[in-house]
């Protein structure tokens, strides 16, 4: 099994970005927010707003533009003039952009290619496919359940190449894909995180684990309206049979499924049992959290997901008639028994297979003071958020019980750069920081900055099919900038605006709520005076529409940067036998897609 390609290889691609980023990062670092007081169209601009617009969203336009500055190619770089810095070719701007992106490059392995790349050298059988036992689909959204169950079957591929049974999940969250990974693959996984309410909330799963019988009374109770909670037997990949509680409404449509989520939000119920909870997390700092999804899971459909996470695999059974053939009555009588044994074999120890714990971990924590009964393991790590990505890789190659790893990161923005010239991510130590962390960009020095870092949380996938930026809360925003400066002369403030555009009705409404957000005096201005500024940007706005849009196409390619840094790093290791970047997920589903893979040479581990 070797590496998808050379640390030569990757060295030169990281070069490439490097190339097209020191004339294109300008773009992606101007802030919207002085986009008007620094006239920053005029400052990268020498196309108007009309020739970008057209050239993103037209193939035509991508041909006219590229004919009519045919003869200026020879003074240009990626669409930029070498004498002015500014732009005079979209269409070869969006050319390069596209070339300098993973796709583009074409150095990623797919989800596929690396399952059949850890199987080829591994004797034993595959694990159990995703599904068999649980389908997720119904108890969280289409993203969520896209991401645990591409991202499980592939930790559980590791586990089996790696002949390991223990999981670290780094930043897990509520640990829905904790749970998945051990309901379904059988994995002893060990949660991760630094936030209290995080482990609380896995906690409070692991309890109701423990308390099967309460469950079942819930579901006893419903059996009485229309809405029938029902368990049956199905068989499992290996060979056992597994008892699986399901929802059937009126349609006689019989399903499994899980609730599995990195960023959704359950609300937190009293802790009443600390007896068991382990939870180790992240160099992330405490207050930062994953991004909130804006769906909460139904309370009721939470304790059905509790409720099929707590059965074990059982015995098989003679043979049965299918459920979809029995009558209400008998489907319930078949749910009851099947409970009720559940509840009479229930192993009588304390061991399970989803362990939380809470702890601020790095590179040189033990983890055998934490998990006392941690043999060799992989880890991962599910959308973890700014350091904690890195911090992931350095645990991965500092801890020898560690024996493979899959990391998909997310929040660029929150990086610490080592150098940075602003001195913002100063309090790091050296080896601490998330960006750069492989010796070929730290030997250079590569800087990128955080509004560059901002642009490559952006989805290129997402825009391109129409779920576009919030333009008008941007344009608000750099609008009053200019109101800022021109009537309470400092425009910076250790305040900040926030998301007043939520809750404003108007754009005069909105300049009332910020003056008093930052506490300087609304009664200076008019509302006629706050109305006129507004009149005279507005036919302007498609300025910052396109500048915007650019921003969106370099997204990718600063994501690239970032995530061929984390490979380098891993392929300047001794005894990283295998590594690669890998596209887990679809991006339109779940733009941040990429996991960086590792596994150690054996023996390592």
């Amino acid at each position: 099994m070797e590496s998808f390609d050379s640390l030569a290889e990757i060295r030169r691609r990281i070069d490439e970005f490097k190339q097209f980023l020191s004339v294109t990062l300008r773009i992606a670092n101007a802030h919207t927010v002085e986009f008007y007081t620094h006239d920053v169209w005029s400052q990268f601009m020498a196309v108007s707003p009309e020739e970008v617009l057209s050239a993103i969203t037209s193939d035509n336009g991508h041909k006219r533009e590229a004919e009519l500055n045919r003869n200026e190619k020879s003074k240009t770089i990626f669409g930029f003039c070498d004498d002015t810095k500014r732009l005079v070719d979209t269409h070869d701007l969006l050319e390069a952009a596209k070339a300098h992106s993973l796709p583009g490059l074409g150095i990623c392995m797919t989800r596929d290619e690396l399952l059949q790349s850890l199987r080829e050298n591994n004797s034993a059988p595959p694990p159990t496919e995703e599904g068999a036992a649980v389908e997720p689909d119904e108890f969280m959204n289409s993203k969520k359940s896209h991401e645990v169950q591409s991202m499980s079957a592939v930790v559980a591929c590791l586990a089996k190449r790696c002949r390991v049974k223990q999981v670290i999940d780094v930043g897990s969250g509520k640990g829905y894909l904790c749970s998945f990974l051990s309901l379904q693959y059988g994995l002893q996984v060990y949660g991760i995180d630094s936030s209290s309410s995080n482990t609380h909330g896995a906690q409070e799963r692991n309890r109701k684990l423990k308390k099967f019988s309460r469950v079942y009374q819930k579901h006893s109770k419903a059996a009485k309206h229309q809405t029938i909670h029902l368990a049956e037997i199905k068989p499992g990949e290996n060979g056992e049979d597994i008892l699986c509680v399901a929802e059937e409404d009126e349609r006689q449509g019989l399903t499994v499924k899980s609730n599995t989520a990195e960023d959704e939000t359950v609300p937190q119920e009293k802790e009443d049992d600390e007896s068991l909870n382990l939870n180790v997390l992240s160099e992330v700092d405490p207050i930062v959290d994953r991004n909130s999804d804006p769906s909460k899971p139904d309370p009721e459909t939470e304790d059905l997901f509790l409720s099929a996470l707590s059965v074990d695999a059982i015995e098989t059974t003679s043979p049965r008639v299918p459920t979809s053939e029995l009558s209400p009555v008998e489907r319930e009588r078949r749910k009851r028994e099947n409970l009720e044994r559940k509840a009479q074999n229930r192993p009588s120890s304390d061991g399970q297979l989803f362990s939380p714990l809470t702890s601020y971990v790095t590179a040189k924590t033990e983890l055998r003071e934490l998990i006392n009964e941690l043999e060799d393991a992989v880890m991962v790590g599910l959308h973890t958020c700014g350091d904690l990505a890195p911090s992931t890789l350095r645990m991965f190659v500092a801890k020898q019980e560690l024996a493979s790893v899959c990391s998909v990161g997310c929040c660029y923005h929150l990086l610490s750069e080592e150098f940075d010239p602003t001195g913002q991510s100063n309090e790091c130590s050296s080896d601490a920081f998330g960006f750069p962390m492989s010796r070929y960009l730290r030997d250079q020095s590569w800087f990128c900055g955080r509004n560059a870092r901002m642009s490559a949380c952006l989805a290129l996938e997402r825009v391109s099919v129409g779920q576009g930026i919030q333009m008008e809360s941007l344009f608000y925003r750099a609008v009053l900038h200019v109101i800022l400066r021109d009537h309470y002369s400092s425009f910076k403030s250790e305040k900040r605006v926030g998301n007043v555009y939520s809750k404003a009705k108007s754009f005069v409404d909105y300049v009332h709520r910020a003056l008093r957000r930052l506490e300087l005096e609304e009664s200076k201005l008019s509302d006629s005076v706050i109305q006129g500024y507004h009149d005279t940007y507005r036919p302007r706005m498609g300025e910052m529409r396109a500048f915007n849009l650019l921003k969106v196409t370099l997204a990718p390619c600063i994501e690239g940067l970032i995530l061929l840094d984390r490979l380098c790093y891993l392929k300047e290791q001794g005894d990283v036998l295998f590594s690669a970047l890998v596209q887990l997920f679809d991006p339109l589903l779940s733009p941040r897609c990429y996991a960086v893979v590792g596994v150690k040479a054996p023996g390592t581990s």
